[in-house]
């Protein structure tokens, strides 16, 4: 369906909100497929199912939606690069792998990876949450920051590659380690944190000093981080249809906290 059908359809009380708006991407320029998702969702449309998306960048791009006019997008295939940038409060799921600088400069929602996602995912994130079933690529959490009560948090399933979490100034990233996958070898990631200036990562596995930015300290979780680490792995679970009891056996498995020495790593550098 696009815009013009859209508006003989129903051309005064516009699209209802319940009604799941099925568009096929195939071809499609991706220009033209975000024009249509907002021209729809100006109507009123609030739930888009997207079927086979190959490479179409921007999906979801700087669209707005608060809690109670929530819009939905589900993605079938592998969008492009900046899915979700500037989002400010839509959910976006989508069945397959994404690209990089998914979640860029995000303020607020959520997005739901049922593969894995390139590098650079949630660059200079302000709010909301990821969650990413499988791996993701270098720079993951690049720049991250929070304000007040907004906090953005990241939860991969898999591995990270190097430099994650790199100049981090705010938020929270949960790494599992393919906790879930039948805990296989796990690949060590390096220069992790380098530049982090705030915010905190909580790693499950072994993290060696030489993986680690200087500018960052390694400690146990205190039992009120545990209870942030276990309600975002509830939340992981339930967005993948995974085992509630994997929750539990979380608490045998070995977490370190990942924060920064300094809030100025770089203070020293400057001359006044």
């Amino acid at each position: 369906m696009n815009t013009a059908q859209a508006k003989k359809a129903n051309p005064r009380k516009g699209l209802s909100p319940r009604q799941w708006i099925k568009i096929d991407a195939s071809g499609m320029y991706y220009k033209d497929l975000n024009r249509q998702i907002r021209g729809l969702a100006e109507q009123g449309a609030r739930k888009f199912d997207l079927q086979n998306v190959y490479g179409q960048r921007y999906i979801g791009t700087n669209l707005w939606a608060t809690e109670r006019d929530k819009i939905r997008i589900r993605v079938h295939g592998t969008p492009g690069s900046d899915m979700g940038a500037f989002m400010d409060g839509p959910e976006i799921e989508v069945y397959g792998n994404a690209q990089d600088a998914t979640g860029n400069t995000m303020n607020c929602g959520k997005i739901v990876i049922h593969g894995s996602a390139g590098d650079v995912l949630g660059y200079g994130m302000r709010g909301g949450e990821i969650y990413i079933r499988g791996n993701v690529g270098y720079r993951v959490g690049i720049h991250m920051k929070e304000y007040d009560d907004k906090i953005p948090t990241i939860v991969v399933g898999g591995t990270v590659q190097d430099f994650f979490g790199e100049y981090m100034a705010g938020g929270r990233i949960i790494v599992l380690n393919k906790f879930f996958e039948g805990n296989p070898p796990v690949r060590q990631s390096y220069f992790i944190g380098t530049g982090m200036h705030g915010g905190n990562i909580y790693f499950r596995g072994d993290v060696n000093i030489e993986q680690i930015g200087a500018e960052v300290n390694v400690i146990e979780p205190t039992d009120a981080e545990w209870k942030i680490i276990e309600r975002y792995v509830h939340n992981y679970c339930k967005a993948f249809d995974l085992g509630e009891r994997k929750v539990k056996l979380l608490k045998r498995e070995k977490f370190w906290r990942l924060y920064p020495k300094s809030t100025r790593p770089y203070g020293m550098l400057y001359a006044y």
